[in-house]
C-alpha cells in the first residue's frame, strides 16, 4: 500500500484542499498520515478539524511515497521553516513525490525544490515562485516529473487525482 503524508497547519488549512484530495488517495488505496506542527486536533479555515498524527520534525521520508503541504492562510507557518525544507529536500534526494496546493506551493519554492520546475499556485504567492527559479503558468494543476502542484480549492480534486496517477505510474 502506497502512503504519503499530507502537512497541514495547525489552524486555517483551507479545509477543501485537505479533504477532497485525501478522500480521492483514500479511494484508491493510498493510505494519508496526517502531520502538523503538533500532534492532536487542527482546524481549517471554516471549521473543519483533522486530527494531526505527528509533527512535521518527526516525518521520516523514507517511509513515504509522497509529502504535500495543503494550502489555506496558515500554511505561511511553513514558507520559511528549515524542518520543512530540509524534509522536502531529502524527499527528492530519495526519489520520493512531493508537492503542494494553493499558498502551500510557496514552501517547495522557498524550500529551492521547484527551481528549473513548471508549477502552479494561488496566485497571492506565485512571486514566491518564480523568485526562487520556478515557472509559474497559474494553470490549475501541473506534473513535472515527480512534483505536483494545483492552485487552489477549486483544483483540490485534480489534485489528488494527479496525485494517485503520478504514484501509481
Amino acid at each position: 500500500m502506497k502512503k504519503v503524508v499530507f502537512v497541514i497547519a495547525k489552524e486555517l488549512f483551507r479545509d477543501e484542499e485537505y479533504i477532497e484530495p485525501k478522500a480521492v488517495l483514500e479511494k484508491n488505496g493510498i493510505y494519508v498520515t496526517t502531520a502538523s506542527s503538533i500532534i492532536g486536533k487542527c482546524t481549517g479555515r471554516f471549521g473543519a478539524t483533522a486530527a494531526s498524527q505527528m509533527k512535521l520534525e518527526d516525518i521520516d521520508p523514507s517511509k513515504f511515497d509522497g509529502i504535500f503541504f495543503i494550502g489555506g492562510p496558515g500554511s505561511y507557518d511553513f514558507h520559511h521553516d528549515k524542518k520543512a525544507h530540509d524534509l522536502l529536500k531529502k524527499a527528492v534526494e530519495l526519489g520520493k513525490v512531493i508537492g503542494g496546493i494553493c499558498a502551500g506551493v510557496a514552501t517547495l519554492a522557498f524550500a529551492g525544490v521547484l527551481k528549473g520546475k513548471t508549477a502552479t499556485s494561488f496566485p497571492g504567492v506565485s512571486n514566491d515562485l518564480t523568485a526562487n527559479g520556478a515557472n509559474y503558468t497559474g494553470k490549475g494543476v501541473e506534473v513535472d516529473g515527480e512534483i505536483i502542484t494545483a492552485d487552489g480549492p477549486q483544483s483540490a480534486k485534480a489534485f489528488g487525482e494527479a496525485v494517485v496517477k503520478v504514484l501509481n505510474g
